[in-house]
């Protein structure tokens, strides 16, 4: 899997994503704190019928913000997604090793903005 900066594309590792914590509390690094990050994802049109997002939701716990989507006719192509993940720290993590497994091609937004729930 492929983790890509928004800003120059250039190959990253998962941990490359940042993760913005949504709270002013620095003493609880714990994995419970409220977080967010911005992905956008490809979803190969052989995961067509797979409820990728859907199971980010049910499985792993994240709120997903659908910003931006392009689909082709009849679902016949990849999908591109841009996504705002929230969640604990823990629930995120457990999404974007979801969605490494699945090796899809992921890109991260390393330049959110803090602004909170």
């Amino acid at each position: 899997m492929a983790i890509h900066s928004s800003n120059d594309f250039q190959e990253k590792s998962l941990p490359a994503l940042q993760l913005t914590e949504d709270t002013e509390d620095t003493d609880d690094p714990g994995p419970n704190r409220p977080t967010r990050t911005r992905i956008r994802i490809r979803i190969p049109k052989e995961y067509n019928d797979e409820p990728v997002i859907s199971r980010l939701v049910s499985h792993h716990g994240v709120t997903v913000n659908i910003a931006a989507a392009l689909l082709g006719a009849n679902a016949r192509d990849d999908g591109w997604f841009d996504l705002e993940l929230r969640g604990s720290s823990r629930q995120i993590q457990s999404a974007l090793i979801y969605l490494d497994e699945m090796d899809l091609e992921i890109w991260g937004d390393l330049d959110t903005e803090e602004d909170g729930w």
